[in-house]
């Protein structure tokens, strides 16, 4: 059996490749997080090329998406559009040597090298002119399913003479360019996952290299650009080992060395059964980055989608990854898609994080619902600082954020109503007493400290009669309008006395 990835195949040269037609696909990121692992960890290379062939499905801001979504995860790349150490805002129409050395990075700027090897594959007698038009082919379709054959092109052109094609083409006619596929035998090829797989020659259909538009398919482009590009390993989704032998065989046909291949597990439903869809959550990553998921936290979780490690650990940094990361510990059998793991380790990394990072990171949900100016004056972000500890528990996404602390940032809330003041078994002329007494002894206090108030308030307590949480619970109503909130003590000092008795004032009113 072939050696998975010996070490003599140090440096790896890796691509991600993806199709600009979209968000960036979660399935998408992780195979970004395995090639920039693959790259990093052995001194390689690791290139962002953009495969915009398919122009009808082409949207423009996707690209930016797709590099932004990139960064967002901690990876960033030696060559392609936004590479480090290159021009960023080079795009479209720059200098093909402007990301690399290995340009345009761009699919759709490379048509002539496609056109190039198309044309050297016909002189070689590996691929052929087709001319059959949409109504012929799906003619050839129907009768296909009527006879229950299985689908294919029927290679109605793959014999025409030199001359019956240039008649043709001077008629005006247009014409796709495929490929001549073996009619008999098997094609091997090996996988480093899953070892060598075997393909029946006759299932496979004369497929297309280029379109009549001029632009090349999948398959004639992914080769003529890992083959120029130098790649070493073509690191993809299993989706593509259908694909496989049409690869396999180009390369055989173009006379280049094959990369190695790996083809990473799909991801399935959370149940397991079923392949993963928007039906069951959010498959963009865009969609994680705004519901207010930590990027370590989803790198950690994608990287054990589909890898596992030698031991028991599940936290892993990028820099922890970087160490252990190989590609012998990649499954490939498929994998649920678990959003309650993810929930788990966003919840981790929340809690792990020092608070003025975690304020940082919380800073734009605040400003977006309002409840922090954008600039944020350098005195309300360090009073952010001080209350999110007080939260960090509890904080589950980025969004809560603001549901958590709006209190704090709030000068004032909409004063509780008398139903949520007043506590079972109590009532509304007994909590008006406990909430005036309340305030009597904390504005009594010199030193508006936790453990000041604490006893202040748990000898006013005792001195009624009552538990202490029979004024806590009033209390944390009148000066939070909720009932469940950090801890009193705390919260009443990241508030301040003057905010507390205000708010105490206010609640007493509603009782009166």
């Amino acid at each position: 059996m072939q050696e998975v990835f010996p070490l003599s195949d140090l440096p790896f040269r890796v691509r991600f490749a993806p199709s600009p037609t979209g968000f960036l696909h979660i399935g998408g990121a992780r195979t970004a997080i395995y090639d920039w692992l693959l790259a990093r960890s052995t001194g390689g290379q690791f290139i962002l090329r953009i495969e915009d062939t398919d122009r009808t499905r082409f949207v423009a801001e996707s690209l930016q998406d797709i590099m932004d979504s990139l960064k967002w995860l901690g990876l960033d790349w030696d060559e392609g559009p936004g590479a480090r150490g290159t021009d960023e805002k080079a795009g479209y129409g720059s200098d093909p040597t402007a990301h690399g050395p290995y340009g345009p990075y761009f699919q759709s700027e490379r048509l002539d090298l496609y056109h190039k090897y198309a044309r050297q594959l016909i002189a070689d007698g590996h691929a052929y002119y087709c001319f059959c038009s949409s109504e012929r082919l799906n003619a050839v379709r129907t009768a296909q399913e009527a006879a229950k054959q299985p689908p294919g092109y029927d290679r109605h052109c793959r014999t025409l003479s030199p001359e019956e094609v240039q008649s043709r083409f001077d008629a005006g006619e247009k014409a796709v360019v495929r490929f001549k596929m073996p009619l008999k035998g098997t094609t091997e090829v090996y996988d480093e996952l899953r070892g060598k797989l075997s393909f029946e020659n006759r299932t496979l259909d004369d497929h297309i290299l280029l379109k009549s538009d001029g632009f090349p398919t999948y398959h004639l482009a992914v080769v003529v650009d890992d083959h120029l590009m130098k790649i070493t390993h073509a690191v993809r989704g299993e989706e593509w080992i259908a694909s496989f032998p049409r690869h396999v065989l180009l390369y055989q046909a173009l006379g280049w060395e094959l990369p190695k291949f790996v083809h990473l597990p799909i991801f399935l439903a959370p149940s397991g059964g079923g392949k993963l869809s928007k039906r069951h959550g959010a498959t963009g990553l865009k969609e994680y980055r705004d519901k207010g998921y930590l990027p370590e936290a989803l790198f950690n979780f994608l990287l054990l989608l589909g890898w596992h490690p030698s031991d028991e650990q599940e936290l892993f940094t990028a820099e922890e990854a970087l160490k252990v990361f190989t590609v012998d510990r990649i499954n490939k059998s498929p994998v649920a898609f678990s959003t309650d793991k993810l929930d788990w380790f966003n919840g981790v990394y929340i809690r792990k994080m020092d608070p003025r990072e975690l304020s940082k990171r919380c800073l734009p949900f605040l400003q977006e619902s309002g409840l922090l100016p954008d600039p944020c004056p350098p005195e309300r972000f360090e009073y952010l600082v001080k209350i999110i500890p007080l939260v960090q528990e509890r904080l589950k996404w980025l969004t809560e954020i603001s549901e958590l602390v709006d209190f704090f940032l709030n000068e004032d809330i909409a004063v509780p109503k008398k139903e949520l003041l007043v506590q079972k078994k109590s009532t509304p002329e007994e909590t008006h007493v406990i909430l005036q007494r309340s305030r009597a002894a904390l504005a009594e206090l010199s030193e508006f400290s936790h453990d000041a108030m604490e006893q202040a308030l748990r000898s006013l307590a005792e001195t009624m009669g009552i538990k202490a949480g029979q004024v806590f619970m009033p209390l944390r109503v009148a000066i939070t309008g909720r009932t469940a909130t950090p801890g009193i003590f705390e919260t009443m000092d990241a508030l301040g006395k003057e905010r507390v008795l205000k708010r105490l004032d206010q609640a007493i009113t509603v009782l009166n």
